[in-house]
C-alpha cells in the first residue's frame, strides 16, 4: 500500500522494536533481554499483542538508516501493526530532531509510537502532552543549529574565508577561461575552444559545459 494509505488494523497490535549498539551488547542493563522484558511487561499492562520483534544488534543510533527499524516502520505503514514501542527513546533514536520527523509522521498518519522509559504513548492523553513538549524542543534544536550556522559563516566571510565548494581548476586554466570569455563573450564558444585545447574540465567532469565557464 502506498505510504499516507488509510489502513485498517486492530489498534492492539503492536511492533515491538529493540536496539544494542556493538559496546552495549555487553551490558546488561541495555541488553536485547532487558529491553523485552519492558515492553512485554507494558504490553500485558496495556493489552496489547505484540507482532514479529524488529532487531538492530550492534547498530548505531545516529540515525534512522537501520534494516531493523525499516522493518518496524514498514508494518506501521503497510497495516500490519498500529504502532511501534520501544522500552527506551534511545533504542529508537539517539537525535531529537530524528524523533521528532517519526511523531510528525505518527500523529499524521494515526499509528500509534511509544517510548515507555519517558511515557511518550500517543494514545493517551498525557504521552502526547510528553510528544507535543519533545517536538517543540526538536524544533528549537533546529532553529538553534540554523542560527549557529548562519552565525559561523557570517563569521567566517569576515575574516576573508572564501566558502562554498572549492575551485577544482589552476589559476592557470581559470585564467585561460577568462581570456577566452572576453574574447569570445560566449560561454558555448568557450566550452568548445576549452574542448578543443583539451583541457580538463573543473569538477571533475566529462568535459566543458557554457553552465560550468560561467559559473567559473
Amino acid at each position: 500500500k502506498r505510504r499516507g494509505a488509510k489502513v485498517e488494523v486492530e489498534s492492539d497490535l503492536m511492533t515491538p522494536y529493540m536496539r544494542v549498539s556493538t559496546r552495549e551488547q555487553a551490558e546488561s542493563n541495555a541488553g536485547m533481554g532487558a529491553q523485552w522484558r519492558v515492553i512485554d511487561g507494558y504490553a500485558n499492562m496495556r493489552e496489547w499483542r505484540l507482532t514479529e520483534t524488529r532487531e538492530d544488534p550492534g547498530c548505531s543510533g545516529k540515525d534512522l538508516n537501520r534494516e531493523g527499524l525499516r522493518l518496524a516502520l514498514a508494518d506501521v505503514r503497510e497495516g500490519r501493526s498500529a504502532g511501534i514501542v520501544v522500552a527506551k527513546l534511545d533504542r529508537l533514536s539517539r537525535s531529537t530532531l530524528d524523533f521528532a520527523e517519526l511523531l510528525d509522521e505518527a500523529l499524521k498518519e494515526g499509528w500509534n509510537l511509544v517510548a515507555i522509559d519517558l511515557g511518550v504513548d500517543l494514545k493517551t492523553s498525557g504521552g502526547r502532552l510528553i510528544a507535543r513538549v519533545m517536538a517543540s524542543i526538536a524544533e528549537w534544536e533546529r532553529d538553534v543549529i540554523g542560527e549557529r550556522t548562519k552565525d559561523g559563516l557570517a563569521t567566517k566571510r569576515e575574516e576573508g574565508v572564501r566558502l562554498g565548494r572549492p575551485r577544482a581548476v589552476s589559476d592557470l586554466v581559470l585564467a585561460e577561461v577568462v581570456d577566452l570569455y572576453y574574447t569570445k563573450r560566449n560561454y558555448a564558444e568557450v566550452a568548445r575552444r576549452l574542448n578543443g585545447l583539451g583541457i580538463p574540465p573543473a569538477q571533475g567532469g566529462r568535459k566543458w559545459h557554457p553552465a560550468t565557464v560561467r559559473s567559473m
